[in-house]
């Protein structure tokens, strides 16, 4: 079985207070982005791969592991080099999640990344979804979109758009979702990924001030889109950029280029941009 997980990018992102279980609660849209995707193939350990061939001779030495229990083997290729255990990607971690209530067959997991890595794009999580979707069909579990929900909740916070991959609106820490249809189609959408700079999530988070934002998220996305450069934010733009100077260069020449809004998604360090056809 094979799919190409696809990335996503946050329309506003509003970091609220801090909870007392150490994380944070937000506000933000997600919307999928399929102009950046990863391929992902999942099968029995018995199966025949579709792909491995073709990712061997592209990429020559995979990063691969086996389970200490022999059950799941995991090869991952990535352009720039694969600099985590393979056991540790949250592809794996979908199926040792899946294992602690269902019994499971052996599986091979195959991940090329075509996304990027410390983007705020959301590129592993969207990987834990898929796989977590991809292993409950191969296993006959029968899941319903809810069930996979919370499983991919426990495995991070963006994990559970991933399952519906539709425009929601996120609040909690992102896991509390409810549909937000918004006609972005209206729109011309692009992704720049700056080359040479990986933001962490935990530095983006460790800089930021939480706070109430003068209007609530919903009522910003509800008005004139020519209102949003004014009204329409992303709360790490602030510590990042203090950071990384050069990605504030980045959206202001978005700007430049005629986009009517442009943000950056996540935590960095990518950008998208809304031009008008």
């Amino acid at each position: 079985m094979i799919a190409y997980p696809n990335v996503k990018i946050n329309l506003g992102l509003n970091v609220l207070r801090k909870r007392p279980d150490g994380y944070h609660d937000l506000e933000t849209l997600f919307v999928p982005y399929r102009g950046l995707h990863d391929t992902l193939e999942i099968i029995e350990g018995s199966d025949y791969s579709r792909t491995l061939g073709n990712l061997a001779a592209r990429y020559g030495t995979l990063a691969q592991a086996i389970s200490p229990d022999g059950k799941l083997m995991i090869s991952i290729a990535r352009k720039e080099g694969v600099d985590w255990d393979p056991l540790k990607d949250l592809s794996a971690k979908a199926y040792f999640l899946l294992s602690q209530d269902f019994k499971l067959p052996p599986m091979k997991i195959y991940l090329e990344k075509g996304s990027p890595v410390g983007a705020g794009l959301g590129g592993g999580s969207a990987d834990a979804a898929w796989a977590l979707r991809m292993i409950a069909e191969i296993a006959g579990l029968e899941l319903s979109q809810e069930r996979l929900a919370a499983y991919a909740a426990t495995l991070g916070s963006d994990c559970p758009f991933f399952i519906y991959n539709r425009p929601m609106f996120g609040s909690g820490r992102g896991e509390v979702l409810e549909p937000f249809p918004l006609p972005l189609e209206r729109f011309r959408m692009e992704v720049v990924v700056p080359e040479g700079i990986a933001v962490s999530t935990a530095d983006a988070y460790r800089g930021i001030t939480p706070a109430l934002p003068p209007k609530a998220l919903k009522t910003v996305l509800a008005q004139d889109p020519a209102t949003w450069r004014e009204e329409l934010k992303n709360d790490f733009e602030t510590t990042v950029f203090a950071k990384y100077p050069a990605l504030r260069q980045v959206k202001e020449k978005l700007y430049r280029e005629g986009a009517f809004y442009a943000s950056m998604s996540g935590s960095g360090s990518a950008f998208f941009a809304l031009y008008r056809d």
